[in-house]
């Protein structure tokens, strides 16, 4: 059997293909792509002393111990992942992290067990480095136009719908703000850049020309926007969502109450578990903004968050939130981002409900 190569990243990303990493969990937990699954050929404390015999022995040595940690049942049993996922994943791709020894053996066993599978050449780093220059272009090659406006005006949903927007608070796994994050932990730095920029490949193969993105600071929860895309987007013309207090109050409860005790529930499989989950995620997201608040306030809110929990869990009264909610939005939140907008005033090009800045950016693709 041939053992076939590719090195048409383009394609691989295009295509959403599936994408067989052997690389130790390590190497993969560091960064990797959407479509990948770690499978590794060598574990981590495998890889250490393969590694450390190459370092004081040379190749061959290393290679002869590998094959002595990975052989008979352990051989086997990973042989068997791989046939798995080969079959459950028609026209995926192989690669180690240069496309060498360890994708070459993975794919070679792979063909003696009959299984034809593609190995990217320059593995995963070519295909960072072709992503990361994806990344390095994005604000020569596209426009931008940010998509603002306070709190729980569905701003996320807006950039979602739009067929030229890119979800960078989806990537980031986090919407923004110190109350952003979710149940499961936030992406790393590394997979939120190869996110993005397959993002910004895709709508380059769609000819777009125009991104729709949400405005954001510089950091999206632990990560941070690339410098160059910042700076564009700081100059990008803003379309600004209005909407009344109530309805953005009640989007909140909606993302910030109801649906992160789901996602807790989803995690723990249990109510009252969920509920303390949801109690201390709240507590936490007010106290990380303590100082900016000061102290009085914080204080206030505190308080009043706490009451609403114990009517929550009591009663399952969700609307006892907007006792915390309406005055940490209208008191710190809104003047926050009126103050920010106020001195980007002049690129402010259109304001209007949901469906106008729909419609308003829809023509602007």
């Amino acid at each position: 059997m041939q053992l076939v190569t590719s090195n048409n990243y383009a394609e691989i990303f295009l295509s959403n293909s599936d994408l067989l990493d052997v690389r130790a969990p390590v190497e993969f937990k560091q960064g990797a792509f959407p479509t990948a699954a770690n499978l590794p050929l060598l574990n981590d404390d495998e890889r250490t002393r393969v590694g450390l015999c190459y370092k004081h022995q040379g190749q061959q040595k290393a290679i002869e111990l590998g094959h002595a940690l990975v052989s008979g049942i352990t051989r086997q049993q990973r042989i068997d992942q791989w046939i798995d996922f080969a079959k459950q994943h028609q026209n995926s791709y192989l690669y180690c992290f240069r496309g060498g020894l360890r994708s070459r053996i993975s794919q070679q066993w792979l063909a003696e067990a009959g299984i034809e599978i593609t190995r990217i050449e320059g593995g995963y780093k070519a295909l960072r480095h072709y992503l990361i220059r994806q990344l390095e272009t994005a604000d020569k090659q596209f426009e931008f136009t940010l998509i603002g406006g306070l709190t729980g005006c569905r701003k996320t949903e807006l950039v979602r719908k739009l067929k030229h927007g890119i979800d960078l608070e989806g990537s980031a796994h986090h919407r923004g703000s110190s109350f952003g994050a979710h149940a499961l932990p936030q992406s790393s730095q590394i997979n939120f850049e190869n996110s993005v920029a397959i993002d910004f490949l895709k709508a380059g193969q769609c000819n777009l020309r125009n991104i729709a993105l949400e405005d954001e600071g510089r950091f999206i929860g632990s990560v941070d926007i690339p410098k160059n895309i910042f700076t564009k987007m700081r100059a990008s013309p803003i379309v600004v969502v209005e909407r009344k207090l109530q309805e953005r109050l009640q989007q909140l409860i909606t993302e910030y109450i109801v649906n992160m005790e789901a996602e807790f529930l989803a995690i723990h499989q249990d109510q009252e578990t969920a509920f303390q989950s949801l109690s201390q995620y709240l507590l936490d997201s007010l106290h990380r903004i303590q100082k900016r608040l000061g102290m009085q306030k914080w204080e206030s809110l505190h308080t009043n968050m706490q009451s609403a929990l114990k009517t929550h869990q009591s009663c399952g009264d969700y609307s006892a939130h907007l006792s915390w909610l309406e005055p940490l939005l209208v008191e710190y939140y809104d003047p926050m981002y009126e103050s920010q907008l106020k001195n980007r005033k002049q690129y402010i090009v259109f304001k209007g409900n949901y469906t106008d800045c729909e419609q308003y950016l829809n023509d602007r693709v």
